[in-house]
């Protein structure tokens, strides 16, 4: 038995859920976003609560259960108050600016790197070392900022490139004389 997929989802107040045929729509603050879930599973609306419940025990069905459970939870968290990830950029002459739909990063190349930033996420530079990727869902979230990371990753001798904000790098000793 699933011990994520028994737990109730439940609903805040300014969100609202409906059931279609196999769909589940969540409205909220910021946007609204949808989940299709497999026909092996029950998912029900009630008192200001979503359920998800296996209609069958067998392996593939209890596989989807609780995964199921934490996308819809994902969801209903996205739409009521986002998902967030911060970068810090470490190295000198290393920045970033963002200029209306475009991330510009100075990292060090012999150009400056232009990101495309996609429509259902938003990019804030508070300070030019400083990133913030906002989003109403969790793994488009993830994807940018990891793909803002890969430009410069962190090397392990100075700890120059781009982290998440409190990500530990393991510094190696420099060549000895």
């Amino acid at each position: 038995m699933s011990r994520i997929g028994k737990k109730p989802i439940e609903i805040p107040t300014g969100v609202e859920a409906t059931l279609k045929d196999g769909t589940i729509e969540v409205k909220g603050a910021l946007g609204s976003r949808s989940f299709d879930f497999s026909e092996k599973l029950n998912v029900d609306i009630v008192d200001q609560s979503i359920s998800v419940k296996p209609k069958n025990l067998e392996k593939a069905t209890r596989q989807l259960w609780g995964m199921s459970r934490s996308q819809i939870a994902n969801i209903v968290n996205g739409v009521n108050t986002g998902f967030s990830k911060e970068l810090e950029i470490n190295g000198v002459g290393y920045r970033a600016a963002v200029q209306g739909k475009i991330l510009k990063l100075s990292l060090g190349y012999s150009h400056d790197v232009d990101f495309d930033i996609p429509d259902d996420v938003k990019i804030t530079c508070a300070k030019p070392t400083e990133i913030k990727v906002e989003g109403i869902d969790q793994q488009v979230v993830g994807e940018v900022a990891a793909k803002i990371r890969a430009w410069r990753a962190p090397e392990p001798y100075k700890g120059k490139g781009i982290r998440y904000k409190g990500e530990y790098i393991f510094a190696k000793e420099g060549k000895k004389k």
